[in-house]
């Protein structure tokens, strides 16, 4: 018979379209090989072969990384849009300051001192 393994959260669960790859890792990798092919053939004649490969793995990385990255169930976009925000947009942590009274009254004393010392 056979055994079927079902996750107990079905969220969780991504339809596979082709290749066992999801709609959106099949657009990212689509768009990294329209960039990447392209550019290793047009410039394998004038760079060499190594460097229009490593060039074509450069221009593709990007696309890949978004098709492929996924932390806590938030894409890669998601992941660096929090990131700008909590480290660019919004201001820093600001730390928790309090008056120290004690210091205050000590000035106070010190300014009635002078205050009766120069009548």
């Amino acid at each position: 018979m056979a055994y079927v393994s079902v996750p107990k959260d079905l969220t969780k669960v991504k339809t596979k379209v082709i290749f066992n790859l999801t709609k959106r890792q099949l657009i990212c990798v689509g768009i990294a090989a329209a960039v990447g092919l392209p550019f290793y053939f047009l410039t394998r004649g004038v760079l060499g072969t190594s460097n229009a490969a490593t060039g074509m793995v450069i221009l593709m990385l990007p696309a890949l990384l978004f098709a492929m990255y996924e932390k806590d169930s938030m894409h890669l976009e998601n992941v660096l849009l929090n990131i700008i925000r909590v480290k660019i947009i919004r201001p820093g942590i600001r730390p928790y300051v309090t008056e120290n009274f004690y210091s205050a009254l000590a000035e106070q004393e010190e300014s009635k001192k002078r205050k009766d010392s120069k009548r």
